[in-house]
C-alpha cells in the first residue's frame, strides 16, 4: 500500500510527462501525449483481473472481496492531485473513477439478484464454502467432508420436493437454475482436486460427491421442467432481466451518455421513420412501388450458393480497405490488412448469432450440412449479397478488425474503459459515414444498408422496452419480423442473444447510439474543417477505448474537471437523407 502511494504521488506530480508515442505508418495529425495515470490503471485493471481469478464463484467472499477492491482503489483515486495533471492524466482519472462506481453498483446488482434465489438455493453457501476453503488451502477432514456432502445432497433433494409448492416466480426460478450449472462446476472441481491424489478423500468422500452432483443436476431439471416448462429438446426459453428505469439511468450515466431512456426511445422512432422512408424510395426504384417488405425479400434472395460465402466476404473485406485507402479517409497499417482470417460460424453459435462477427477473425454464418432445410433457407436469405457488403466492413477494416489492431498499440490502458458505445459505435459510425459518402452503388445495396439500419434503430427500441418492463421477449420477436423483416429464426437469435445475459443491458442500443456520437463529433470538426477525415480518424483510434464523450473532450482539447459528468447533446438533430 505505501509502495503504491509513492507511486501515486510521482506519477501524479510528472506533469511534464509528454512524451509522443508514435503515430501508425503515414498517419498525420499530431502524436498523442501520455497520461500519468496509464501505470494506475494498468495495476488497477491487472488486480481486478487476479481478484477474480481468485474469487471465481458467485459468493459471499466473492462480492465481499471485490467491493473492498473497488472502495479501495476510489480512495487511492482520490489521494491523487487532480489540479496537477494534464490532459491526457485527466482523462483516465475521470474515466477511471466512473468505471469504479460503476463496477459498485453492479456487485449490489449482482448482489441483489443471487440473494432473489436464496430460497430455491438454501444449499449455495455449502458449495461455495467448500470452493473457498481449497482457495484458501486449508488442510481438509475427509471424513467431515463426507458428512457435509452427504448434508449437501439432503438438503438439494429437500429443495427439489420444496418446489412442487412453492411455486417461485419464473424470472427467480430461471435464474436459479442458471445458477445451478455454476454450482455444478465449482463441486465437481473441487471434487477433481482431491479424487484420487488423496486416497482419505478418495475413500470417504468421492460417493457423497457423486450422490451431490446428481441431487444438483436432479434439481436442475425439476426447475426446467416442472417450474419453467422446458422438455428435454427444447431449447433453452429467453427469459432476461429487466433491470428497469432506475438502473438504465444509472447505466447510462456511467457511459457518459446524457439522455434518458425516454430520450433515446424518441431518437430510435425518429431514425427508424427515417429509415422507412428511405426504404420504400429504394423500394420504388427496385419496380416494388412502397412495398418495401417485397424490396427486401428480393434481396434476401440474392445469396451466393452454398460453400461460396467465404469468397464473397474475402471480396467485399478488400473492396473497404480499397475504399477508405483511395479516398484518404483513415491510416490502414499494412500489417492489419495481413493478418485478418476468416471462420466458419459452427450451427450451435448461429442460434444465438444468426449474421457473423469480427475482429482479427471473422467468422461468417452460413448453412452447414447438419442444418435442417428451413434453417438453411433461412440462413442463406439472412446473409445475402447485399446484407453482408454493407456489414463486412463493420466487422474488419476499418471497423472491429482495424479498432482492436490500434487499441492493441496506442493508449492501450484505456482497454479497461472498454465500452459498446465506442466499439460497436466506431463500426456503426462507418455504416453511417459511408452511406453518407454514397458507398451504395445499387438500390438493392441501399436497401442492405438500410436493413441494417433500422435493425440497429430497433434494438434500441425493443431493448429498452425490455429493460423498462414494457414488451415481453416475444414481443420484442415480433417486433423484429414485422417492422424489421427478419427472418423469425434470425430475429429469435437476435432476442436471445440480446438477453441471454452474455450481454450488458445498454450493449444493443449502443451499436446506434454510439455511430451518433461518432457521426455528431465528425460533424464538428471534419465538417467545419477543423481536422481532415484521416486526421479525425486516427486520432480517435490512437486515443484507446473510451465513452464517446471522452473522445469529444480529447479531440476538442478540453481539461477535464475533476467531477465530470455527462452534459454532451448529440442527436438534438434529425437524420436527413443525403
Amino acid at each position: 500500500m505505501k509502495q503504491l502511494a509513492v507511486t501515486l504521488a510521482t506519477v501524479a506530480c510528472a506533469v511534464a510527462l509528454l512524451a509522443a508515442s508514435q503515430l501508425p505508418p503515414d498517419a498525420t495529425g499530431p502524436p498523442a501525449a501520455v497520461s500519468e495515470l496509464r501505470d494506475v490503471v494498468d495495476r488497477y485493471t491487472l488486480d481486478r483481473a487476479a481478484l477474480l481469478r481468485r474469487y471465481p464463484d458467485a459468493s459471499a467472499a466473492r462480492f465481499a472481496r471485490l467491493r473492498q477492491h473497488h472502495e479501495e482503489w476510489q480512495r487511492r483515486l482520490a489521494a491523487v492531485p487532480f489540479d496537477r495533471l494534464e490532459p491526457e492524466g485527466r482523462i483516465d482519472h475521470v474515466l477511471l473513477r466512473t468505471r469504479i462506481e460503476y463496477e459498485l453498483r453492479l456487485l449490489d446488482r449482482e448482489e441483489k439478484w443471487l440473494s432473489e434465489t436464496t430460497a430455491l438455493l438454501p444449499f449455495a453457501g455449502s458449495v461455495t464454502g467448500l470452493s473457498d476453503a481449497r482457495l484458501r488451502m486449508e488442510s481438509l477432514d475427509p471424513q467431515k467432508a463426507a458428512a457435509t456432502l452427504e448434508k449437501l445432497a439432503a438438503d438439494i433433494d429437500a429443495a427439489r420436493r420444496g418446489i412442487a409448492t412453492s411455486k417461485p416466480p419464473q424470472l427467480v426460478a430461471f435464474r436459479a437454475q442458471e445458477a445451478l450449472d455454476g454450482l455444478t462446476a465449482t463441486l465437481r472441481a473441487w471434487t477433481q482436486y482431491y479424487n484420487g491424489y488423496d486416497p482419505m478423500f478418495t475413500w470417504w468422500a468421492a460417493a457423497p460427491s457423486k450422490k451431490a452432483i446428481e441431487a444438483l443436476d436432479a434439481y436442475k431439471k425439476a426447475l426446467r421442467g416442472d417450474v419453467l416448462g422446458i422438455k428435454p429438446d427444447q431449447d433453452e426459453p429467453i427469459v432476461g432481466t429487466p433491470i428497469g428505469r432506475d438502473s438504465l439511468v444509472a447505466d447510462l450515466a456511467s457511459e457518459l451518455v446524457a439522455y434518458s431512456p425516454e430520450d433515446l426511445l424518441a431518437v430510435a422512432e425518429r431514425d427508424f421513420a427515417w429509415c422507412e422512408t428511405e426504404m420504400k424510395k429504394a423500394a420504388k426504384e427496385m419496380g416494388f412501388g412502397d412495398d418495401w417488405k417485397a424490396a427486401l425479400e428480393k434481396v434476401k434472395t440474392l445469396h451466393v450458393e452454398p460453400g461460396k460465402q467465404p469468397d464473397l466476404i474475402r471480396d467485399l473485406a478488400r473492396e473497404a480497405e480499397q475504399y477508405v485507402e483511395q479516398h484518404g479517409l483513415v491510416t490502414v497499417p499494412p500489417l492489419a490488412k495481413e493478418i485478418w482470417r476468416m471462420q466458419m460460424m459452427s450451427p450451435e453459435r448461429q442460434k444465438v448469432n444468426p449474421f457473423f462477427t469480427g475482429g482479427e477473425t471473422i467468422s461468417v454464418s452460413f448453412p452447414t450440412d447438419t442444418m435442417d432445410y428451413d434453417d438453411k433457407l433461412m440462413s442463406m436469405r439472412g446473409n445475402n449479397i447485399h446484407f453482408a457488403r454493407a456489414t463486412v466492413f463493420h466487422e474488419l477494416i476499418p471497423g472491429h478488425h482495424l479498432q482492436a489492431f490500434m487499441n492493441a498499440r496506442y493508449n492501450s490502458h484505456r482497454n479497461a474503459f472498454n465500452t459498446p458505445f465506442w466499439r460497436e459505435g466506431w463500426s456503426l459510425y462507418w455504416e453511417m459515414l459511408l452511406w453518407d459518402r454514397g458507398f451504395q452503388k445499387s438500390p438493392e445495396n441501399r436497401v442492405g444498408m438500410l436493413f441494417w439500419r433500422t435493425h440497429r434503430a430497433a434494438r434500441i427500441i425493443f431493448s429498452l422496452r425490455f429493460h423498462l418492463a414494457e414488451w415481453t421477449p416475444q414481443q420484442c420477436i415480433d417486433f423484429l419480423v414485422d417492422r424489421v423483416g427478419h427472418e423469425r429464426a434470425n430475429a429469435e437469435a437476435e432476442v436471445r442473444r440480446s438477453f441471454n445475459g452474455s450481454y450488458p443491458p445498454l450493449y444493443q442500443l449502443a451499436y446506434m447510439m454510439g455511430g451518433l456520437q461518432f457521426r455528431a463529433l465528425h460533424g464538428e470538426l471534419v465538417g467545419t474543417r477543423r481536422m481532415t477525415d484521416r486526421q479525425f480518424h486516427d486520432q480517435v483510434l490512437i486515443g484507446g477505448s473510451m465513452p464517446v464523450e471522452i473522445v469529444r473532450a480529447r479531440l476538442t482539447l478540453q481539461r477535464l474537471p475533476r467531477d465530470y459528468t455527462a452534459r454532451w447533446k448529440f442527436a438534438s438533430e434529425p437524420q436527413t437523407s443525403r
